[in-house]
Protein backbone atom coordinates (compact mmCIF):
# COMPACT_ATOMS: atom_id res chain seq x y z
CA UNK A 1 0.00 0.00 0.00
CA UNK A 2 1.27 3.63 -1.03
CA UNK A 3 0.62 5.97 1.90
CA UNK A 4 -0.22 9.53 0.28
CA UNK A 5 -1.65 11.63 3.12
CA UNK A 6 1.13 13.46 5.37
CA UNK A 7 -0.92 12.10 8.35
CA UNK A 8 -0.37 8.25 7.31
CA UNK A 9 3.44 9.24 6.68
CA UNK A 10 3.75 10.45 10.08
CA UNK A 11 1.53 7.85 12.27
CA UNK A 12 2.44 4.82 10.42
CA UNK A 13 6.15 5.32 8.88
CA UNK A 14 7.24 5.14 5.78
CA UNK A 15 8.17 1.80 3.68
CA UNK A 16 11.35 1.92 2.14
CA UNK A 17 14.27 0.03 0.13
CA UNK A 18 17.70 0.06 1.13
CA UNK A 19 19.59 -0.26 -1.64
CA UNK A 20 23.25 -0.97 -0.25
CA UNK A 21 22.33 -3.62 2.13
CA UNK A 22 20.80 -6.54 0.08
CA UNK A 23 17.36 -4.68 -0.17
CA UNK A 24 15.53 -5.18 2.26
CA UNK A 25 12.73 -2.46 3.79
CA UNK A 26 11.83 -0.89 6.99
CA UNK A 27 10.06 2.04 7.84
CA UNK A 28 11.20 5.70 9.15
CA UNK A 29 10.34 5.95 12.75
CA UNK A 30 8.45 9.21 13.65
CA UNK A 31 11.04 11.14 15.22
CA UNK A 32 12.94 10.03 11.66
CA UNK A 33 10.11 11.42 9.83
CA UNK A 34 9.64 14.91 12.28
CA UNK A 35 14.14 15.14 12.07
CA UNK A 36 14.00 14.76 8.16
CA UNK A 37 11.20 15.58 6.86
CA UNK A 38 12.43 19.39 5.17
CA UNK A 39 14.79 17.74 3.51
CA UNK A 40 12.71 14.91 2.32
CA UNK A 41 10.49 17.31 0.53
CA UNK A 42 13.05 18.86 -2.11
CA UNK A 43 13.08 17.29 -5.46
CA UNK A 44 15.27 14.33 -6.17
CA UNK A 45 15.33 13.37 -2.47
CA UNK A 46 12.49 11.68 -1.05
CA UNK A 47 11.86 8.78 1.42
CA UNK A 48 14.27 6.05 -0.62
CA UNK A 49 17.06 8.62 -0.98
CA UNK A 50 16.19 9.37 3.21
CA UNK A 51 16.71 5.74 3.86
CA UNK A 52 19.83 4.90 1.79
CA UNK A 53 21.16 7.97 4.44
CA UNK A 54 19.64 6.01 7.18
CA UNK A 55 21.80 3.23 6.40
CA UNK A 56 24.96 4.39 4.74
CA UNK A 57 28.25 4.78 6.43
CA UNK A 58 30.48 7.60 6.27
CA UNK A 59 34.42 8.23 7.52
CA UNK A 60 35.02 11.94 8.24
CA UNK A 61 39.12 11.08 8.63
CA UNK A 62 40.16 15.05 10.30
CA UNK A 63 37.84 16.56 13.17
CA UNK A 64 39.47 20.24 12.24
CA UNK A 65 38.01 22.95 10.01
CA UNK A 66 37.05 20.83 7.37
CA UNK A 67 35.69 17.95 9.64
CA UNK A 68 33.84 19.92 12.04
CA UNK A 69 31.18 21.85 9.48
CA UNK A 70 31.07 18.58 7.33
CA UNK A 71 29.92 16.69 10.11
CA UNK A 72 27.27 18.78 11.44
CA UNK A 73 25.41 18.45 8.08
CA UNK A 74 26.40 15.14 7.86
CA UNK A 75 25.04 14.23 11.09
CA UNK A 76 21.81 16.70 10.49
CA UNK A 77 21.49 14.57 7.39
CA UNK A 78 20.68 11.41 8.99
CA UNK A 79 23.64 9.33 7.82
CA UNK A 80 23.05 6.41 9.80
CA UNK A 81 26.86 5.45 11.15
CA UNK A 82 29.53 8.15 11.12
CA UNK A 83 33.33 7.64 12.05
CA UNK A 84 35.85 10.03 12.63
CA UNK A 85 39.25 9.74 12.94
CA UNK A 86 41.83 12.26 14.57
CA UNK A 87 44.62 11.98 17.45
CA UNK A 88 44.69 15.75 18.26
CA UNK A 89 43.18 17.50 21.08
CA UNK A 90 41.26 20.51 21.11
CA UNK A 91 43.15 23.87 21.67
CA UNK A 92 42.42 27.48 22.05
CA UNK A 93 43.50 28.26 18.41
CA UNK A 94 41.21 25.91 16.89
CA UNK A 95 37.92 27.31 18.11
CA UNK A 96 38.03 30.46 15.44
CA UNK A 97 37.02 27.92 12.61
CA UNK A 98 36.53 24.80 14.25
CA UNK A 99 33.06 25.07 15.05
CA UNK A 100 32.12 22.00 16.33
CA UNK A 101 34.29 22.42 19.31
CA UNK A 102 33.88 24.62 22.03
CA UNK A 103 35.63 26.23 25.12
CA UNK A 104 34.64 24.23 27.79
CA UNK A 105 35.94 21.32 25.76
CA UNK A 106 39.53 22.83 25.21
CA UNK A 107 42.19 19.67 26.22
CA UNK A 108 39.53 16.84 25.25
CA UNK A 109 40.38 14.70 22.20
CA UNK A 110 38.83 16.39 18.94
CA UNK A 111 37.02 13.15 18.25
CA UNK A 112 35.20 13.31 21.75
CA UNK A 113 34.63 16.94 21.99
CA UNK A 114 33.25 16.96 18.09
CA UNK A 115 31.10 13.38 18.56
CA UNK A 116 29.53 15.55 21.82
CA UNK A 117 28.54 18.02 19.63
CA UNK A 118 26.93 15.95 16.99
CA UNK A 119 24.53 13.85 19.54
CA UNK A 120 23.08 17.33 20.63
CA UNK A 121 22.56 18.11 17.27
CA UNK A 122 21.03 14.72 16.55
CA UNK A 123 21.39 11.72 18.48
CA UNK A 124 20.16 9.04 16.31
CA UNK A 125 23.21 8.17 14.28
CA UNK A 126 25.66 5.91 15.68
CA UNK A 127 29.17 8.12 16.23
CA UNK A 128 32.52 5.70 16.00
CA UNK A 129 35.15 7.26 17.30
CA UNK A 130 39.01 7.14 16.38
CA UNK A 131 41.30 8.88 18.91
CA UNK A 132 44.25 8.26 16.88
CA UNK A 133 45.79 9.63 13.52
CA UNK A 134 45.41 7.53 10.55
CA UNK A 135 48.27 5.64 9.16
CA UNK A 136 49.41 3.11 6.60
CA UNK A 137 48.72 0.64 9.25
CA UNK A 138 45.25 1.15 9.71
CA UNK A 139 43.99 3.17 7.18
CA UNK A 140 42.13 0.15 5.16
CA UNK A 141 40.90 -1.68 8.51
CA UNK A 142 39.33 1.47 9.07
CA UNK A 143 38.23 2.73 6.07
CA UNK A 144 36.51 -1.26 4.99
CA UNK A 145 33.66 -0.39 6.86
CA UNK A 146 32.47 2.54 5.57
CA UNK A 147 30.72 3.10 2.30
CA UNK A 148 31.75 6.82 1.92
CA UNK A 149 35.25 8.29 2.69
CA UNK A 150 35.65 12.45 3.34
CA UNK A 151 39.24 13.87 3.39
CA UNK A 152 39.80 16.63 6.08
CA UNK A 153 43.28 16.05 6.54
CA UNK A 154 45.75 18.70 6.19
CA UNK A 155 48.76 17.04 4.49
CA UNK A 156 49.73 15.89 1.22
CA UNK A 157 50.98 12.38 2.75
CA UNK A 158 48.02 11.71 4.12
CA UNK A 159 45.51 13.11 1.05
CA UNK A 160 47.85 10.21 -0.97
CA UNK A 161 47.45 7.08 1.40
CA UNK A 162 43.87 7.87 1.63
CA UNK A 163 43.10 7.86 -1.74
CA UNK A 164 45.20 5.07 -2.36
CA UNK A 165 43.37 2.66 -0.23
CA UNK A 166 40.06 4.04 -1.07
CA UNK A 167 41.06 2.64 -5.11
CA UNK A 168 41.73 -0.42 -3.28
CA UNK A 169 38.58 -1.52 -1.40
CA UNK A 170 36.83 0.46 -3.97
CA UNK A 171 35.54 3.52 -1.83
CA UNK A 172 34.21 7.25 -2.79
CA UNK A 173 36.58 9.64 -2.00
CA UNK A 174 35.20 13.46 -1.19
CA UNK A 175 38.51 15.38 -1.02
CA UNK A 176 38.78 18.94 -0.17
CA UNK A 177 42.00 21.07 1.02
CA UNK A 178 42.30 24.99 2.85
CA UNK A 179 44.64 27.14 3.55
CA UNK A 180 45.19 31.16 4.42
CA UNK A 181 42.32 32.45 2.00
CA UNK A 182 41.92 29.82 -0.37
CA UNK A 183 40.16 26.27 -0.62
CA UNK A 184 39.45 23.53 -3.19
CA UNK A 185 37.56 20.42 -3.90
CA UNK A 186 37.19 17.09 -5.45
CA UNK A 187 34.99 13.98 -5.72
CA UNK A 188 37.34 10.71 -6.61
CA UNK A 189 36.38 7.57 -7.19
CA UNK A 190 32.60 7.86 -7.90
CA UNK A 191 31.19 5.45 -8.94
CA UNK A 192 33.70 3.22 -7.63
CA UNK A 193 35.72 1.51 -10.01
CA UNK A 194 37.80 -1.21 -9.11
CA UNK A 195 41.78 -0.82 -9.47
CA UNK A 196 43.15 -1.63 -12.86
CA UNK A 197 40.30 -0.25 -14.60
CA UNK A 198 41.39 2.67 -16.65
CA UNK A 199 39.42 4.58 -19.50
CA UNK A 200 38.39 8.07 -20.08
CA UNK A 201 34.62 6.97 -19.05
CA UNK A 202 35.97 6.23 -15.38
CA UNK A 203 36.42 8.70 -12.50
CA UNK A 204 40.09 9.36 -11.40
CA UNK A 205 42.01 9.11 -7.76
CA UNK A 206 44.16 11.84 -6.19
CA UNK A 207 47.22 10.54 -7.78
CA UNK A 208 45.42 11.33 -11.43
CA UNK A 209 45.05 14.62 -10.95
CA UNK A 210 48.41 14.97 -8.85
CA UNK A 211 50.77 12.81 -9.56
CA UNK A 212 53.52 14.61 -7.72
CA UNK A 213 53.13 16.68 -4.66
CA UNK A 214 54.13 20.05 -3.75
CA UNK A 215 57.51 21.14 -3.10
CA UNK A 216 58.39 19.92 0.91
CA UNK A 217 59.20 23.66 1.79
CA UNK A 218 55.67 24.71 0.18
CA UNK A 219 53.59 22.21 2.32
CA UNK A 220 52.54 24.71 4.78
CA UNK A 221 49.82 23.79 7.70
CA UNK A 222 47.23 26.08 9.19
CA UNK A 223 49.23 26.84 11.75
CA UNK A 224 52.49 28.35 10.05
CA UNK A 225 50.53 30.00 6.78
CA UNK A 226 47.32 30.72 9.25
CA UNK A 227 43.91 30.12 7.57
CA UNK A 228 40.49 31.93 7.36
CA UNK A 229 37.74 30.17 9.08
CA UNK A 230 34.99 30.73 6.81
CA UNK A 231 36.64 29.48 3.90
CA UNK A 232 37.55 25.90 5.77
CA UNK A 233 34.17 25.92 6.66
CA UNK A 234 32.66 26.58 3.13
CA UNK A 235 34.80 23.60 1.82
CA UNK A 236 33.89 21.38 4.54
CA UNK A 237 30.12 22.32 4.07
CA UNK A 238 30.53 21.69 0.48
CA UNK A 239 31.91 18.12 0.94
CA UNK A 240 29.12 16.92 2.94
CA UNK A 241 27.18 18.56 0.41
CA UNK A 242 28.98 15.74 -2.11
CA UNK A 243 28.59 13.30 0.03
CA UNK A 244 24.83 13.41 0.49
CA UNK A 245 24.60 13.48 -3.16
CA UNK A 246 26.52 10.38 -3.61
CA UNK A 247 24.70 8.08 -1.01
CA UNK A 248 21.00 9.79 -1.51
CA UNK A 249 21.50 8.97 -5.54
CA UNK A 250 23.22 5.55 -4.76
CA UNK A 251 26.25 6.78 -6.74
CA UNK A 252 28.86 5.22 -3.93
CA UNK A 253 27.36 1.47 -4.59
CA UNK A 254 29.43 -0.79 -6.70
CA UNK A 255 28.20 -1.40 -10.37
CA UNK A 256 27.72 -5.25 -8.88
CA UNK A 257 25.38 -4.44 -6.40
CA UNK A 258 23.48 -1.56 -7.78
CA UNK A 259 22.46 -3.64 -11.06
CA UNK A 260 24.36 -1.53 -13.75
CA UNK A 261 27.46 -2.28 -15.29
CA UNK A 262 30.53 -0.37 -14.77
CA UNK A 263 30.47 0.64 -19.01
CA UNK A 264 26.61 1.66 -19.04
CA UNK A 265 26.43 3.57 -15.76
CA UNK A 266 25.66 7.41 -17.44
CA UNK A 267 27.33 8.65 -14.28
CA UNK A 268 30.79 7.76 -15.51
CA UNK A 269 30.80 10.13 -18.59
CA UNK A 270 30.71 13.38 -16.07
CA UNK A 271 33.32 15.60 -16.44
CA UNK A 272 35.49 15.33 -13.03
CA UNK A 273 35.97 18.89 -11.75
CA UNK A 274 38.24 20.62 -8.73
CA UNK A 275 36.47 23.57 -7.36
CA UNK A 276 38.79 26.17 -5.91
CA UNK A 277 37.46 29.02 -4.03
CA UNK A 278 39.23 32.20 -3.55
CA UNK A 279 38.99 34.79 -0.95
CA UNK A 280 40.30 38.35 -1.20
CA UNK A 281 40.39 40.11 2.34
CA UNK A 282 41.16 43.63 0.18
CA UNK A 283 38.55 43.16 -2.51
CA UNK A 284 35.40 44.67 -2.08
CA UNK A 285 32.11 42.94 -0.69
CA UNK A 286 31.44 39.68 -3.18
CA UNK A 287 30.82 38.14 -5.68
CA UNK A 288 32.21 35.23 -3.87
CA UNK A 289 35.24 33.76 -6.10
CA UNK A 290 34.44 30.18 -7.30
CA UNK A 291 36.62 28.40 -10.14
CA UNK A 292 35.66 25.13 -11.56
CA UNK A 293 38.64 23.01 -13.26
CA UNK A 294 37.83 20.19 -15.31
CA UNK A 295 40.46 17.52 -14.85
CA UNK A 296 41.35 14.28 -16.76
CA UNK A 297 39.70 11.15 -16.02
CA UNK A 298 41.84 8.33 -14.88
CA UNK A 299 45.15 7.95 -16.23
CA UNK A 300 46.06 4.43 -18.01
CA UNK A 301 49.46 4.57 -16.36
CA UNK A 302 48.56 5.77 -12.95
CA UNK A 303 50.49 4.12 -10.41
CA UNK A 304 47.38 3.68 -8.13
CA UNK A 305 44.28 2.55 -10.17
CA UNK A 306 46.06 2.57 -14.06
CA UNK A 307 46.32 -0.51 -15.72
CA UNK A 308 49.02 -2.05 -14.08
CA UNK A 309 48.79 -0.56 -10.55
CA UNK A 310 47.65 -4.29 -9.35
CA UNK A 311 51.13 -4.98 -9.37
CA UNK A 312 52.96 -1.49 -8.00
CA UNK A 313 49.97 -0.78 -5.08
CA UNK A 314 48.83 -3.40 -2.87
CA UNK A 315 47.17 -3.62 0.62
CA UNK A 316 49.61 -5.18 1.91
CA UNK A 317 52.21 -3.34 0.84
CA UNK A 318 50.75 -0.06 2.03
CA UNK A 319 50.22 -1.84 5.35
CA UNK A 320 54.18 -3.12 5.45
CA UNK A 321 55.29 0.75 4.47
CA UNK A 322 55.35 0.40 0.42
CA UNK A 323 55.34 3.09 -0.52
CA UNK A 324 56.65 5.63 2.00
CA UNK A 325 54.15 8.66 1.71
CA UNK A 326 56.40 10.52 4.13
CA UNK A 327 59.42 9.80 1.31
CA UNK A 328 57.09 10.30 -1.47
CA UNK A 329 55.90 14.27 -0.56
CA UNK A 330 59.33 14.93 0.80
CA UNK A 331 58.28 15.31 4.43
CA UNK A 332 60.93 13.63 6.55
CA UNK A 333 62.10 15.20 10.11
CA UNK A 334 64.31 17.75 8.91
CA UNK A 335 68.24 18.29 9.39
CA UNK A 336 70.36 20.24 9.52
CA UNK A 337 71.81 21.06 6.50
CA UNK A 338 74.66 23.25 7.48
CA UNK A 339 77.81 22.80 9.19
CA UNK A 340 78.43 23.31 12.85
CA UNK A 341 80.37 26.79 12.38
CA UNK A 342 77.01 28.40 10.68
CA UNK A 343 74.65 27.78 13.49
CA UNK A 344 74.27 29.22 16.63
CA UNK A 345 71.49 27.90 19.02
CA UNK A 346 69.25 31.22 20.07
CA UNK A 347 70.46 31.29 23.96
CA UNK A 348 74.24 31.67 22.49
CA UNK A 349 73.11 34.43 20.12
CA UNK A 350 71.50 36.10 22.97
CA UNK A 351 74.19 35.88 25.44
CA UNK A 352 76.77 36.96 22.90
CA UNK A 353 74.25 40.13 22.06
CA UNK A 354 74.14 40.81 25.54
CA UNK A 355 78.29 40.26 26.56
CA UNK A 356 78.53 42.83 23.24
CA UNK A 357 79.95 40.50 21.10
CA UNK A 358 77.82 41.72 18.59
CA UNK A 359 77.76 45.34 18.28
CA UNK A 360 77.67 45.47 14.79
CA UNK A 361 75.33 42.95 12.94
CA UNK A 362 72.53 42.36 10.98
CA UNK A 363 69.56 40.09 12.03
CA UNK A 364 67.27 38.69 9.30
CA UNK A 365 64.15 37.36 9.93
CA UNK A 366 62.69 35.72 7.19
CA UNK A 367 59.02 35.08 8.65
CA UNK A 368 56.07 36.71 7.05
CA UNK A 369 55.13 40.03 7.73
CA UNK A 370 52.09 38.98 9.42
CA UNK A 371 54.25 36.76 11.89
CA UNK A 372 56.97 39.62 12.52
CA UNK A 373 53.87 42.17 13.36
CA UNK A 374 53.34 40.15 16.56
CA UNK A 375 57.15 40.81 17.98
CA UNK A 376 60.56 40.22 16.83
CA UNK A 377 64.45 39.95 18.51
CA UNK A 378 65.22 44.05 19.08
CA UNK A 379 66.89 45.44 15.85
CA UNK A 380 65.68 42.57 13.34
CA UNK A 381 64.44 43.63 9.72
CA UNK A 382 62.06 41.66 8.26
CA UNK A 383 62.97 39.89 4.46
CA UNK A 384 60.26 37.26 4.25
CA UNK A 385 61.76 34.13 3.09
CA UNK A 386 59.49 33.93 -0.49
CA UNK A 387 60.94 37.45 -1.12
CA UNK A 388 64.23 36.48 -0.35
CA UNK A 389 64.07 33.73 -2.77
CA UNK A 390 62.70 36.03 -5.75
CA UNK A 391 65.20 38.63 -5.10
CA UNK A 392 68.64 35.80 -4.94
CA UNK A 393 66.73 34.49 -8.40
CA UNK A 394 66.58 37.50 -9.62
CA UNK A 395 69.82 38.33 -9.17
CA UNK A 396 71.39 35.56 -10.19
CA UNK A 397 69.48 35.59 -13.62
CA UNK A 398 70.63 39.33 -13.75
CA UNK A 399 74.39 39.62 -12.79
CA UNK A 400 73.21 42.07 -10.06
CA UNK A 401 74.79 43.53 -6.78
CA UNK A 402 74.35 40.38 -4.34
CA UNK A 403 74.09 43.30 -1.87
CA UNK A 404 71.05 44.17 -2.60
CA UNK A 405 69.73 41.58 -1.64
CA UNK A 406 70.50 42.88 2.16
CA UNK A 407 68.11 45.93 3.61
CA UNK A 408 70.76 47.17 5.38
CA UNK A 409 73.98 47.97 3.23
CA UNK A 410 77.14 46.80 5.46
CA UNK A 411 79.88 45.05 3.06
CA UNK A 412 81.67 43.64 6.70
CA UNK A 413 79.15 43.31 9.73
CA UNK A 414 78.22 39.83 10.39
CA UNK A 415 74.84 38.03 9.30
CA UNK A 416 72.46 35.98 11.35
CA UNK A 417 69.25 34.93 10.06
CA UNK A 418 66.51 33.52 12.38
CA UNK A 419 62.76 31.85 11.12
CA UNK A 420 59.46 30.53 12.47
CA UNK A 421 61.05 27.25 13.50
CA UNK A 422 64.41 26.78 11.97
CA UNK A 423 64.09 25.73 8.49
CA UNK A 424 63.83 28.66 5.71
CA UNK A 425 66.64 30.30 7.82
CA UNK A 426 68.86 27.24 6.71
CA UNK A 427 67.67 27.75 3.07
CA UNK A 428 68.53 31.57 3.52
CA UNK A 429 72.45 31.07 4.39
CA UNK A 430 72.69 28.67 1.80
CA UNK A 431 71.37 31.25 -0.49
CA UNK A 432 73.29 34.21 0.88
CA UNK A 433 76.36 32.60 0.46
CA UNK A 434 75.55 31.15 -3.24
CA UNK A 435 75.26 34.39 -3.85
CA UNK A 436 78.75 35.55 -2.77
CA UNK A 437 77.57 37.56 0.14
CA UNK A 438 79.80 35.81 2.57
CA UNK A 439 82.73 37.39 0.65
CA UNK A 440 84.41 33.68 0.15
CA UNK A 441 83.93 32.99 3.72
CA UNK A 442 85.39 36.09 5.01
CA UNK A 443 82.18 37.25 6.50
CA UNK A 444 80.01 35.31 9.06
CA UNK A 445 76.82 34.88 7.96
CA UNK A 446 74.76 32.25 10.67
CA UNK A 447 71.50 30.33 11.50
CA UNK A 448 70.08 30.83 14.43
CA UNK A 449 69.10 27.22 15.41
CA UNK A 450 65.26 26.56 15.67
CA UNK A 451 64.10 29.99 14.59
CA UNK A 452 61.52 32.14 16.74
CA UNK A 453 60.12 29.20 18.56
CA UNK A 454 63.65 28.30 20.34
CA UNK A 455 63.90 32.03 21.04
CA UNK A 456 60.78 32.07 23.18
CA UNK A 457 61.75 28.28 24.83
CA UNK A 458 65.23 29.14 25.46
CA UNK A 459 65.07 33.04 25.92
CA UNK A 460 62.34 34.58 26.37
CA UNK A 461 58.38 32.61 27.65
CA UNK A 462 56.69 35.94 26.87
CA UNK A 463 57.78 35.70 23.40
CA UNK A 464 54.55 35.60 21.29
CA UNK A 465 55.32 32.94 18.92
CA UNK A 466 52.64 31.59 16.62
Amino acid sequence: MQHNSSEEHHSNGVAGRNEGQGGFSRRLTDEEFDRYSRQMIVPGMGKEAQLRLINSKVLIIGAGGLGCPAAQYIAGAGIGTIGIVDGDIVEPSNLHRQVGHATSRIGMMKVDSLITHLRDLNPLPTYVPYTFPISHENAADIISQYDLVLDCTDNPATRYLISDVCILLCKPLVSAASVQKSGQLIVLNCPPTPQGKADKKYSPCYRCCFRKPPPANTQLSCGEAGIMGPVVGLMGVAQAGEAIKILASGLHLPSAISGTTTEDDPHNLIQPTLLIYSYDLNAAPGPYTFRPLKMASRKKNCFACGENSPQTLTLEGIKSGNPNYIQFCGLQTPKATLPAQDRITASAYHAARESGQLQNHILLDTREKEHFSFGSIEGAVNVPFGKLLMKAATIKRSGGDAEEILPVKSAEDPIFVVCRRGLDSQEAVEKLKELGVDQGGKRKIVDIIGGMKAWKEEVDPSFPFI
